[in-house]
């Protein structure tokens, strides 16, 4: 099938960039959507043109890499699913597609589709330790976990970090990505000794990279693939809250 392409160009963060045009014939419909920028890059190649530099890594899923914006959509059309594992049969011979990175001050462009999304990692990194126990391993029954928390807690641990909620977000919130950080570990009993001062450098630090507040218009979860639910922003409120009030400084 035949795709025209309009893809955000630019340099680099201290130049402005714009949509350049491409089109491509012969696109398999089995192609994934970084196969078929594959197909496109080879191309430019060829005629000796710059490359167009996109994130990607595992290829399956699973480390949140190859983010971009795909018809004003974090990821593309398809729920729950990742640029990588959007197929090109989700398309239409002679559709129109534009592509452009995630758009938040947060998120500055480095190139084209790639942005540094080191905010994310400066977050968890103020989110500190957890206190376990070292030696032997303990007895698999030392702590009872509740089902529920212990299913609740997995859930939020399957947050890989991708920015989609961002890129959903009016307002380029951040708090689906940091509640799920601080939810996986407040649900569980080796996350409690620090839980309070976790909760509150996170939330520390997510305002000072520039993130926008949550409006609740929960078009984080819908643009999540991983399906992390909002219900963990309402919990984080609640851990903050609470260390707030309880807070010894």
């Amino acid at each position: 099938m035949k795709i025209t392409l309009h893809i955000w160009r630019q340099p680099s963060s201290q130049v402005k960039g714009s949509f350049q045009t491409y089109h491509l014939e012969n696109v398999s419909s089995h192609m994934s959507f970084l196969e078929m920028l594959d197909v496109l890059n080879e191309q430019l190649v060829s005629r000796h043109e710059e490359p167009v530099a996109f994130d990607h890594d595992c290829r399956e899923g699973i480390c949140g890499a190859c983010g971009m914006m795909i018809n004003g959509q974090p990821h593309g059309p398809e729920n729950e699913t990742t640029t990588c594992q959007l197929h090109m049969r989700r398309f239409r011979d002679g559709d129109e597609i534009w592509i452009e990175p995630w758009r938040a001050n947060a998120f500055p462009v480095i190139r084209d589709l790639v942005v540094d999304r080191s905010a994310f990692d400066r977050i968890m990194q103020a989110g500190g330790y957890t206190s376990v126990n070292t030696g032997n391993a303990p007895d698999a029954n030392a702590n009872m976990i509740p089902k529920r928390n212990a299913d609740l807690a997995f859930d939020a641990a399957t947050c890989i970090g991708c920015g989609a909620c961002v890129a959903a977000c009016k307002n380029a919130s951040a708090m689906l990505f940091v509640s799920a950080k601080v939810s996986q570990f407040a649900l569980l009993p080796q996350g409690a000794p620090e839980r309070s001062i976790r909760v509150q450098s996170m939330v520390a630090q997510m305002d000072q990279e520039g993130f926008g507040g949550c409006s609740n218009t929960n078009e984080c979860e819908a643009a999540c693939p991983a399906g992390i639910s909002v219900k963990n922003i309402a919990r984080l409120n609640r851990e903050f809250l609470s260390a707030t009030l309880t807070s010894e400084e």
